[in-house]
């Protein structure tokens, strides 16, 4: 029997690290073969030298056709030719990240289909050198799912437009019908009464055109809507705009729509009985509308004039007349706070928040039913 030849301690060692080597290239395989998606190994010449399970279902291609292939043959042709430069690339300094990151990416399968991919790109070292470990998820599914909603909400905009068109419309026939009742009636009170309802209704009109007009139905563009309220007002009311001028100052506020259709009433309430009241016997002067953002939750409107002033006890709350009545309500609606500078100038100050509007787009109007 021949003698057992003894090892020395070094050999002992080598032999447990070399053991424990195969041991961790055995677990790394069998966690590369298990894993959930497709893992495709590559190394720093392009060539495949591991693939798992999952590569040959996604890919199409059974592991012997693969191994020692060019990667670029998992590449559509369009690209395949930009990949080796950047694989080069991602070899001179290898780091985990995803590939192509704000890219649309695609892979190609055997049977010449394409489909879209997130691949995440991870070095490894082996005694061969470099090596990249990429994790390929096929998102077909994803990406059908996301232009399902896509879709979906282009349609959402489109009824949006067309819902915010015909409020318009109607509004518009509801204007012109009281038009048509104005004509009839002679009493000058009653007709005053008539053409103040419709510059509220012109007004209700103007935000939902504005919202027709525009690329986003969840706000509205207010110097915009303001740049058409303002010679509506003046034209309703028959001003000489040589004589009242009324200024605009606004910074691009967008206010939702729960918030946009009070503010413009409160507006159009103020700017009306500025030009009716503020200014009698012919007297001229300016009427002023500011409207910024406070802060990014908070929106300051003012409207102002130059004309005769108010009562110094004026309260909206205990007025006899509908106009500030209306001002106070929809302040509250938007939860905001009213001060009033009674002259030199008249000011009317609202503060409202814009984050907290939380009600229905549909609950638009005042909850209830000065100079004015």
């Amino acid at each position: 029997m021949q003698d057992e030849v003894e090892l020395s301690p070094e050999d002992v060692r080598r032999l447990r690290i070399e053991q424990a080597l195969r041991k961790s290239e055995e677990r790394f395989r069998q966690v590369v073969e298990s894993a959930p998606n497709a893992m495709v190994m590559v190394n720093s010449r392009g060539l495949i030298e591991m693939i798992n399970t999952q590569a040959e279902r996604v890919f199409g291609y059974a592991r012997s056709e693969l191994l020692g292939q060019p990667v670029e043959i998992l590449v559509p042709i369009r690209f395949s030719g930009h990949h080796p430069a950047l694989r080069e690339s991602f070899f001179a300094h290898p780091q985990s990240r995803p590939m192509g990151a704000g890219r649309d990416l695609h892979a190609l399968r055997k049977d010449g289909s394409e489909f879209p991919v997130e691949i995440g790109l991870n070095p490894i070292e082996t005694e061969e050198g470099t090596m990249v470990l990429s994790a390929i998820v096929d998102i077909s599914d994803r990406k059908q799912k996301e232009e399902k909603i896509q879709q979906a909400l282009k349609e959402k905009d489109i009824l949006l437009a067309e819902i915010h068109h015909r409020v318009k419309n109607n509004l518009q026939i509801i204007d012109s019908l009281l038009d048509l009742q104005s004509a009839r009636i002679e009493d000058a009170q009653v007709l005053g009464m008539l053409r103040d309802s419709q510059t509220r209704i012109r007004s209700m009109a103007l935000i939902h055109q504005t919202l027709y007009q525009s690329k986003d139905f969840a706000r509205v563009d207010f110097a915009n809507f303001l740049d058409s309220l303002a010679p509506t007002l003046i034209a309703s009311y028959g001003v000489d705009p040589s004589r009242i001028a009324l200024a605009v100052h606004t910074t691009g506020v967008h206010l939702p729509i729960s918030a946009a259709i009070p503010c413009g009433l409160i507006v159009n309430e103020l700017i009306s009985n500025a030009i009716k009241h503020g200014f009698p016997n012919g007297r001229g002067g300016e009427i002023a509308v500011r409207l910024v953002n406070e802060t990014p939750t908070e929106v300051s409107l003012s409207v102002s004039d130059d004309g005769v002033g108010l009562p110094a006890d004026v309260d909206p709350d205990l007025s006899g007349t509908l106009g500030l009545q209306l001002v106070s309500l929809l302040t509250e609606q938007l939860g905001g706070v009213l001060s009033i500078q009674t002259a030199n100038p008249t000011c009317f100050s609202l503060r409202f928040p814009i984050a907290k509007q939380t009600e229905s787009p549909h609950d638009t109007g005042p909850r209830a039913g000065g100079r004015g």
